[in-house]
């Protein structure tokens, strides 16, 4: 199994179900290990609500462009009908095990992944000297070079399934 982490927003209807059930249905293919905290943040070049945003840890034998499609499937079965507006799930593979790779429809690790808090201050809380492929950095070091501004803790009273300190 590689180890995958998750990028998971939504900002439409119930954002906290809307996660978990995404989380709920990743396990149909692998399992989820870890999930970091929620985040509240404003959306990134679109307008509407506010987003939450976590990372899970994810373990999967899928390869990457299976894994891209199977969690496609999850977004349309949560809702999703477009790629740039107001959603009720949005996942993205940041980090697939310590590959590196481009082609039409996926680039690993995220292209924005270092440049975007909203990603890197969840996944800092689940690995902070993860080293990213490709910059030679950890997570802790790419979030040390952008500003946190607008990337709020939300309800950390309220854990997610699968949650745990790692």
């Amino acid at each position: 199994m590689v180890e995958v982490y998750l990028g998971l927003g939504s900002n439409l209807g119930d954002r906290e179900r809307n996660i978990a059930q995404a989380l709920e249905l990743l396990g149909e293919r692998g399992r989820v290990v870890a999930v970091s905290s929620l985040y509240e943040t404003e959306p990134v070049g679109l307008t509407g609500p506010l987003f939450l945003n976590a990372v899970g840890l994810y373990q999967t034998e899928l390869g990457p462009h299976e894994l891209l499609s199977f969690i496609k499937g999850i977004e349309a079965r949560l809702g999703r009908k477009t790629v740039l507006a107001s959603r009720p799930i949005d996942i993205d593979i940041l980090i697939y095990g310590e590959l590196a790779m481009k082609s039409e429809t996926l680039t690993i690790p995220h292209p924005h992944l270092v440049e975007r808090a909203f990603v890197l201050v969840p996944l800092a809380e689940l690995a902070p000297e993860l080293v990213v492929s490709g910059t030679g950095q950890k997570v802790s070091q790419l979030l040390a070079r952008v500003s946190r501004d607008g990337v709020r803790r939300w309800a950390p009273e309220k854990a997610m399934k699968g949650q745990r300190d790692v």
